[in-house]
């Protein structure tokens, strides 16, 4: 046992060591230009990918407040579209399970917003026709991969890889990804907080 935990602690270093800090940092300030912007992000995931993406809605929608839920602070508009199990039931029912992202997508989408597609494979059905959607209604689309990348990478307008074939690696380095994201916007409204009342 003690050596399984070894392996797979030096086996995650590994695979952070292999992932990209430019393409890190980029997807960090297209998240902070769109809530400078005013900007909507949707987040969209299957399985443990989905409980992610609603972690981060929570993380950017509450996490980021800084002046003790003040109500004239301006927030992150943030939904995981994996949230509502009544449409996403609805849509799979009545159309397929393929569509339950597009679907939701054609509802809220507005050009300029963002949408993050969070998936090990990048070959999601539901995840692919989601990005195509996004891109037809002229949102900036951004996701969080594993494995290459899949189709998903040759359709998105940013990735971050995590260079893996380890569905639990991935999916771990996913959600470190989602709390740097948090951490690092929650500690540059703190410095522009400061910059504004000085």
């Amino acid at each position: 046992m003690p050596e399984f935990v070894k392996d797979y602690f030096n086996q995650l270093k590994q695979t952070i060591d292999n992932m990209s800090v430019e393409d890190t940092k980029k997807a960090v300030d297209i998240i902070y230009n769109a809530y400078k912007e005013n900007r909507q992000i949707f987040i969209i995931g299957n399985g443990g990918s989905a409980t992610t993406a609603s972690h981060l809605a929570c993380d950017l929608n509450k996490g980021t407040i800084q002046r003790v839920y003040d109500s004239n602070e301006r927030r992150f508009r943030v939904i995981s579209m994996a949230d509502n199990i009544s449409i996403l039931t609805a849509y799979a029912n009545d159309l397929s399970y393929d569509d339950i992202f597009s679907q939701q997508l054609k509802n809220l989408v507005n050009k300029g917003d963002v949408v993050i597609s969070i998936t090990g494979s990048g070959n999601s059905k539901n995840i692919i026709n989601g990005i195509k959607t996004a891109a037809e209604l002229g949102a900036v689309n951004v996701a969080f991969l594993g494995f290459e990348g899949g189709e998903a990478k040759t359709l998105v307008d940013h990735q971050v890889l995590v260079p893996s074939d380890h569905y639990g690696r991935i999916e771990d380095l996913h959600m470190v990804l989602c709390h740097l994201i948090s951490t690092y916007i929650t500690d540059m409204k703190k410095k522009e907080s400061k910059s504004e009342s000085n």
